[in-house]
């Protein structure tokens, strides 16, 4: 492996925004869970910010960080990562709240914390371009539409009705009870499901291409508005 320093960078801007991708995603769930009335994310510290209590040390370090220096040389900067998932009891939910809707609440409140990032970068580099503050093709402003991407691919492969993804939960949340038993012949090969989604290109475009679309349209819309 023989990286340029050019590459390099784009790996070390790649992991730590993976890491603050997560940190955000899990805090969000967390978040939900506490607002709706599970106290066990804030007694367990997960109501927070902070990236290293979110932070997996295979899911968010070691296995992005080997990822992305392996895809580096291609020309193709990519990779899965996952943080501590968030534990919290739906038992405990304010009653007011059937357990349905509060699983589907706090599953797609982390998904939605990426997408509000993405759009957050979006809008951040069409001010920052239409100002004259950065040009089109300086650094700061491939690495915000980087940073967007990623939320923007987290936000939509989290959606996947895949357990154990977030829209693997929703998916089960919304699951009549006479067809309990299809899902769980279902779940059976969810696994399998699931391993080519991270490890099958091909596969990854379900939503990869949203992902893109999605951006696009944003900046789109943005510098309509920013013109």
């Amino acid at each position: 492996m023989n990286l340029s320093p050019e590459q390099l960078r784009w790996v070390f801007v790649y992991v730590i925004t993976l890491i603050m991708s997560v940190a955000l995603h899990e805090w969000g769930h967390a978040f939900m869970a506490d607002k709706l009335g599970d106290d066990t994310p804030r007694r367990q510290g997960r109501v927070t910010l902070n990236p290293v209590v979110h932070a997996d040390p295979i899911g968010t370090l070691a296995l992005p960080l080997i990822s992305a220096l392996l895809s580096a040389g291609t020309g193709r900067m990519g990779g899965f990562g996952w943080g501590r998932p968030v534990q919290w009891n739906p038992a405990r939910i304010n009653r007011k709240w059937r357990m349905y809707t509060a699983i589907i609440l706090v599953s797609i409140a982390g998904p939605m914390m990426n997408f509000l990032l993405g759009t957050l970068l979006v809008l951040t580099n069409v001010i920052l371009n239409t100002q004259g503050v950065l040009e089109t093709t300086s650094p700061m402003q491939q690495v915000i539409f980087f940073a967007a991407s990623i939320n923007f691919t987290l936000f939509f492969f989290n959606l996947v009705p895949v357990p154990p993804l977030d829209g693997g939960h929703v998916a089960e949340a919304l699951t009549p009870y006479k067809h309990r038993k299809k899902w769980e012949e279902y779940l059976r090969f969810s696994p399998f499901v699931f391993l080519a989604l991270i490890c099958i290109p091909q596969v990854q475009q379900i939503f990869v291409i949203p992902a893109m679309w999605c951006m696009t349209n944003l900046y789109s819309l943005f510098f309509s508005l920013c013109s």
